[in-house]
């Protein structure tokens, strides 16, 4: 991995992680990493409920941020950045 790439990656991972923390139930965080369908998925999910359900997505949301933080640069651009694994 580059040193370039690298940075990429913990920008992203950064980025990511925070906004899934902060405005998770909307999926903000799958459209910054690329994933438009999981991103519409919450997004969707949470405004058709008129935000009942998105309790549910805010929780996902905040797992998957503490997920993408813990994770090592290498680690996130691995499984996130290049496999595209979108949930989890």
């Amino acid at each position: 991995m580059t040193e370039s790439s690298l940075t990429e990656a913990s920008n992203k991972k950064l980025a990511a992680g925070l906004l899934a923390i902060f405005l998770g139930s909307f999926g903000v965080h799958k459209f910054v990493l690329g994933y438009n369908t999981a991103g519409l998925i919450m997004l969707l999910v949470t405004v058709l409920t008129c935000g009942v359900a998105g309790f549910v997505m805010g929780v996902i949301g905040i797992i998957e941020g503490i997920i993408y933080l813990t994770k090592s640069p290498e680690e996130f651009d691995s499984i996130y950045l290049q496999n595209s694994k979108e949930w989890f």
